[in-house]
């Protein structure tokens, strides 16, 4: 087992925030200095049957616990997920029914081990404890909130400004995912940076039933594919983890640039220091951002299907690309890494468009493609390669970089 100083280290990385890091370093050197393992907790109510690479956030960070020697627990919410999570909600969310989620919790258990150790990982499920409570037993849980407390929660706070309805039992989901903390003994949770309210009542609720306080530890939330609004099914903005290996390696492959280094930092098994060494090879010109793009892809499918199939998907990618209307006979065009795109693309170069607001406008317009790739910014200068450029549907041209 690592030092507690080197295992915080490794815990920090992509993290948000962690309440408090002082807590944290308390525990691990106490399971450190005693040999025990912390229990490490994240939820995930079973509300659709397939995971995306957005969940697998929090998975990727139970399973630098699980490396680092502790004790992973895989919470399936089949009780929550009956209520419904409030979180981010404009209005009451419908609750699924006992055999959806039953349905839903079976197909889970399956993808989680596509990332985590299954001979390491505690599956645990929350009706295990809450449907053995009374009526009493639950007055006596809603008793350590009060209303105002809730009201401190942004989405009902919010609700309840604009004279939205708040059912009471959305009350309670905070309070049963805070009391799973006491019924796991939990020294630690994971959370998307949404989750944040609940975790802190994990952890007022464990002080009440005289528990140390769990460190509550927030990780962001995944943007899609558009690199905007977070990765969702309902926005078809998502990598889906059973999608085929194809699917997925032309998902990764259509993300940007910018937010290709995210998933690295967030979904990788790399190291901060390559990850480092990478984007500094890409912005200097050393490798082709590309290139940095079919590694992240790889690694992706290999993870979630096999090494097989990642290398079958690359190629796959790699022969569509080559062929994908781009003509023979391009016109060349040698340019230089201080040249604008901008001055490549108008009549100051190629003279394929007559002005830069009309190439910006159709930038925007998702018109300007560099090796198949959409380029907003066309503002940029590109680092020393060959490229394929596409503005519009039938202009083509070969970029020299030098």
């Amino acid at each position: 087992m690592l030092k507690p100083e080197e295992q915080l280290e490794q815990i920090r990385r992509g993290s948000e925030e962690i309440i408090s890091e002082e807590e944290l370093l308390k525990k691990l050197r106490k399971a450190y200095e005693s040999d025990t393992p912390l229990r490490i907790k994240a939820g995930f109510d079973p509300t659709a049957p397939d995971l995306h690479l957005g969940h697998t956030v929090l998975i990727q960070k139970l399973k630098h616990f699980q490396d680092l020697g502790h004790q992973v627990v895989f919470l399936i919410g089949d009780f929550t997920g009956m209520i419904g999570d409030p979180t981010g909600k404009n209005e009451t969310r419908k609750a699924l029914t006992k055999d959806d989620v039953l349905a839903n919790a079976e197909t889970y258990k399956e993808q989680v081990f596509k990332i985590l150790d299954p001979s390491k990982t505690e599956i645990a499920f929350n009706s295990t404890w809450m449907e053995k409570m009374t009526s009493a037993d639950m007055i006596k849980l809603m008793s350590q909130y009060t209303v105002a407390q809730m009201l401190e929660r942004d989405d009902f706070s919010k609700r309840y400004t604009n004279n939205k309805p708040i059912s009471i039992h959305e009350f309670l989901y905070p309070l049963v995912q805070g009391y799973d903390s006491v019924a796991l003994k939990s020294d630690v949770e994971l959370g998307g940076t949404d989750q944040k309210f609940n975790l802190l009542v994990g952890r007022d609720l464990q002080r009440n039933a005289g528990q140390p306080p769990q460190v509550a530890l927030t990780m962001p939330i995944l943007e899609g594919l558009d690199g905007v609004q977070k990765m969702s099914k309902s926005l078809n903005n998502y990598i889906g983890i059973t999608e085929s290996p194809k699917e997925m390696f032309g998902k990764v492959m259509s993300i940007s640039d910018d937010l290709m280094f995210r998933y690295y930092l967030l979904l990788s098994d790399r190291t901060i220091a390559d990850i480092d060494q990478l984007k500094a090879d890409v912005s200097e010109g050393r490798k082709h951002p590309m290139d940095a793009k079919k590694e992240l892809a790889m690694e992706i499918v290999a993870r979630f299907h096999s090494d097989k199939d990642a290398v079958e998907a690359k190629e796959g990618f790699e022969q569509v690309f080559s062929k994908r209307e781009n003509p023979d006979d391009m016109p060349e065009y040698q340019m230089n890494t201080e040249t604008k795109l901008l001055d490549a693309i108008t009549k100051n170069g190629l003279n394929f468009l007559p002005s830069n607001s009309e190439a910006r406008r159709l930038a925007k317009q998702g018109g300007i493609y560099i090796d198949g790739e959409k380029q907003e910014d066309i503002d940029k200068c590109l680092p020393a390669g060959e490229y394929v450029l596409k503005v519009g549907k039938r202009k083509f041209a070969k970029l020299i970089v030098s």
